[in-house]
């Protein structure tokens, strides 16, 4: 049974590094304008739309990579943050890399934009980190053997027992 909200914790921690890992990617990649901050407001309903296919885009293409590092972390107990905004970076730069053409003969990928590279990764690196605060903290905890209830403590001497 352990196992079962296990899977939810860890498919809800994924979804929500989904959806941040969206939201940046969105952000830094659709509104470069962003960063000057009189360029006004932006419309909601286009910020909407770009946010649900940024999630969609980014769970679709992460999902194998991303439940590869889980399972990994899960198998050997691994509970550090530091590992999964590593492994993170690595799922993100294996999104990226994904969708760039590869040649096989000179072995290189074509047309690589570095930022956009820059971008993938730091989203991984954030994604990773959200993962950790939702699920990763506990990795491998629903294989630890629940502790025993401590039973409480005994009743004073001079009180009356319970009425049955």
């Amino acid at each position: 049974m352990a196992l079962i909200g296990r899977l939810f914790v860890i498919l809800l921690g994924f979804l929500a590094a989904c959806l941040v890992a969206g939201m940046i990617v969105v952000g830094a990649v659709l509104f470069p304008e962003f960063s000057d901050l009189g360029a006004g407001p932006v419309d909601q309903g286009v910020l909407n739309i770009m946010l649900g296919f940024g999630f969609i885009f980014i769970s679709g293409f992460a999902l194998l990579p991303a439940m590869i590092v889980a399972a990994i972390t899960e198998a050997f107990y691994i509970r550090g943050a530091l590992t999964y905004a590593v492994g993170g970076g690595l799922v993100g730069l294996a999104c990226y890399l994904g969708l760039v053409p590869f040649d096989p003969d000179t072995l290189r990928f074509e047309g690589i934009v570095r930022r956009h590279l820059e971008i993938m990764t730091g989203a991984g690196i954030v994604a990773g980190l959200v993962y950790w605060m939702i699920a990763g903290r506990n990795a491998g905890a629903w294989r630890e053997p629940q502790r025993p209830l401590t039973p409480p403590p005994p009743l004073p001497s001079h009180s009356r027992p319970p009425a049955p």
